[in-house]
């Protein structure tokens, strides 16, 4: 169930990334000088990471952080 839940949050991610609705108008600006798609990639990347932050905590592998035994 977890791992469905944190795939469909990297689709939904992925579904957000295509942000067809500001390809044609600058407006709104926020503080008045930065275009919609800019503040706009600005939060995407923000929740991006925040995923990503997500996916390495519930989703990592724990044999991967076993140290690994040199050959004899």
């Amino acid at each position: 169930m977890k791992n469905a839940l944190l795939l469909v949050a990297v689709l939904g991610m992925y579904a957000l990334h295509q942000d067809f609705w500001f390809w044609r108008t600058a407006e709104p600006l926020l503080f008045g000088i930065f275009p919609a798609g800019l503040w706009y990639h600005a939060a995407y990347t923000l929740a991006a990471a925040l995923l990503m932050w997500l996916l390495t905590k519930a989703a990592w592998p724990a044999h991967l952080e076993k140290e690994a035994q040199p050959p004899r």
